[in-house]
């Protein structure tokens, strides 16, 4: 394996404007080289575009979705290894070089990168409580950087799901195995959370959920519980020490879980309506 061998970033956009220059920023000044950064753009209205052609090397337009729009950069990229980085992260410096050793150490197909969580308002910090829970959680964490050669041998990501394509895709590169984990965090911008935005998202996400579980089976039915998951019973210590925070967490995860079940009855309800429409049972 070249040690110097170059690294795709390969990152989705959609109205991208008020976080995309943090996240390229943050690729270009990662310690490791050679870097090279493709952008795929979803329709944006906003400066996303400039944005993107000013700090990409690779920057084209493709849908309809997040998981395409992966698929479509990875077939433009020119790296032996693959990172997927949305558009709302930052990377720590380290990110793709500690990557890079996981792989040499191990010779496994793919490395999860922990997350953190940024942003403002109450919803934010206790989202950034929650998921300083899933550092470590295998159930939850999901690999972004993958060796060119396995991502092509999975087909990359399920084009059907919006949502859990970076669990799916994971679960098929690991094959059963466990994969390695980096000491550097991906910094997640949240923003301002508002609970309008937070269910909205939950609600889009439901089908593909539902299209997930089904083509997981009952191995994956934990992810599906939002609300009790094991990573809190694990971290209680660390919730009991945020008691308003963590009532605002769990508050947040049953809305959320709640958002889920109504977007199953729509598509229930919908595909009622119209026996022509795809049931996400079928």
């Amino acid at each position: 394996m070249n040690a110097r061998a170059l690294v795709s970033v390969i990152v989705p956009t959609r109205n991208s404007s008020r976080t995309l220059n943090a996240c390229l920023v943050s690729i270009r000044s990662q310690l490791y080289r050679p870097i090279e950064i493709v952008v795929v753009d979803n329709g944006s209205t906003d400066h996303t575009l400039e944005i993107a052609q000013r700090h990409g090397d690779i920057v084209e337009s493709f849908g309809p979705e997040r998981s395409a729009q992966r698929n479509h950069g990875a077939s433009l990229a020119h790296g032996e290894f693959l990172l997927f980085v949305d558009s709302d992260m930052t990377l720590a410096p380290r990110v793709v070089g500690d990557c890079l050793e996981a792989v040499m150490l191990t010779g496994a197909p793919g490395v999860v990168i922990p997350e953190t969580s940024v942003g403002d308002g109450f919803w934010a910090r206790c989202r950034a409580l929650e998921r300083s829970c899933y550092v470590g959680d295998d159930a939850i964490e999901a690999a972004r950087f993958f060796t060119r050669g396995a991502f092509e041998a999975s087909e990359g990501f399920d084009e059907d799901l919006t949502g859990p394509e970076d669990w799916d895709l994971s679960v098929r590169i690991a094959a059963g195995s466990t994969l390695p984990r980096t000491p550097s965090y991906i910094s997640h911008d949240e923003g301002r959370l508002r609970i309008r935005t937070i269910v909205s998202k939950k609600r889009y996400y439901a089908k593909s959920s539902l299209l997930y579980l089904q083509k997981r089976g009952v191995s994956k039915v934990s992810q599906a519980n939002m609300v009790f998951r094991p990573a809190f019973l694990r971290n209680r210590r660390r919730l009991v020490r945020h008691p308003v925070l963590a009532s605002g967490i769990f508050a947040m995860k049953s809305l959320e879980a709640t958002a889920v079940m109504w977007g199953f009855l729509s598509e229930w309800a919908s595909a009622r309506r119209d026996p022509q429409t795809k049931s996400v049972s079928n």
